[in-house]
């Protein structure tokens, strides 16, 4: 059985609330604040990352 990556998006603010997206299936909602140095930051319960658009290109080159 295989598990699937983490989703990661790109968004265009520093605050963002992550419920899994699943609907019932998802987690509680929870608020997460991009880190303004790294320029992400990663959902405790879905591992889902969110990567501020001004850091896209530097964290893809990592």
């Amino acid at each position: 059985m295989t598990t699937k990556a983490p989703e990661t998006k790109i968004v265009d603010t520093y605050r963002v609330a992550c419920d899994g997206g699943e609907g019932a299936l998802g987690h509680p909602r929870v608020w997460l604040q991009v880190d303004e140095v790294n320029g992400y930051v990663e959902c405790g319960y879905c591992d889902a990352k969110y990567v501020h658009k001004d850091f896209a290109d530097k964290l893809s080159e990592a």
